[in-house]
């Protein structure tokens, strides 16, 4: 409250004219007992109030810890070669036809694909490590209404083995199909996706792409 808004209530106290809210009118005994009812209204405004305090005191108190992330461990960690942005050629090509973006979301407890083709195909994927069951799975949907239903994990050679053979939802005489990421000492991945309909004993290739991350990278 600034200076000349003080000195009118005093000067109002002292003529006796107040809000009613704060003293009886005409009275001299009414002014006296306005004063202490003034003095407190008047500590209540000079007061500062948590709710008209700067919004930055408040910001500037180091908030608590953050919890640890829940999928930090190694077997979380174990498919992040495949994050990034890649062009994918085709095995018996020489130019890329598909750009594939990978991206590690929610804390790291998922992964998610974004794959599209130069002739117009799009589809998507959603893969994490499922610390109950101990087992990676992945489902992927295309843009053809197709779902994928893929689990697996490493194996002895640090590739990553996905295979609807291992889902819940397999059963016997159904067509298997089992996708294998392998990364490479320049970087890149080889994604080869095999398909089986007598129970494994001979494998046909759905897709055999290489993955070369472009040269400009989000951050992951």
């Amino acid at each position: 409250m600034g200076g000349g808004v003080r000195m009118r209530i005093r000067n109002r106290l002292d003529t006796g004219i107040l809000p009613t809210a704060w003293a009886s009118s005409g009275s001299r005994s009414g002014r006296y007992r306005a004063r202490p009812l003034l003095g407190a209204v008047l500590a209540t405004l000079l007061v500062p109030s948590p709710l008209t305090a700067p919004v930055q005191a408040q910001s500037s108190t180091p908030s608590a810890k953050k919890p640890s992330s829940a999928c930090a461990s190694d077997n979380h960690r174990a498919f992040d070669f495949w994050i990034g942005t890649w062009d994918v050629t085709a095995v018996g090509q020489d130019q890329p036809s598909a750009v594939n973006r990978i991206s590690r979301e929610h804390g790291g407890c998922v992964l998610r694909e974004n794959y599209s083709t130069s002739g117009g195909y799009t589809g998507m994927s959603m893969s994490f490590y499922d610390s109950a069951r101990d087992i990676w799975h992945q489902t992927w949907m295309g843009g053809d209404g197709v779902a994928l239903f893929i689990e697996g994990g490493l194996n002895k050679q640090g590739e990553m083995v996905l295979s609807n053979r291992n889902t819940p939802y397999y059963k016997d005489g159904m067509p298997i199909n089992r996708i294998t990421w392998t990364p490479h000492a320049d970087g890149s991945v080889r994604q080869h996706w095999q398909a089986s309909k007598d129970g494994g004993k001979t494998w046909t290739t759905v897709f055999d792409g290489l993955y070369v991350r472009q040269a400009t990278q989000p951050d992951r």
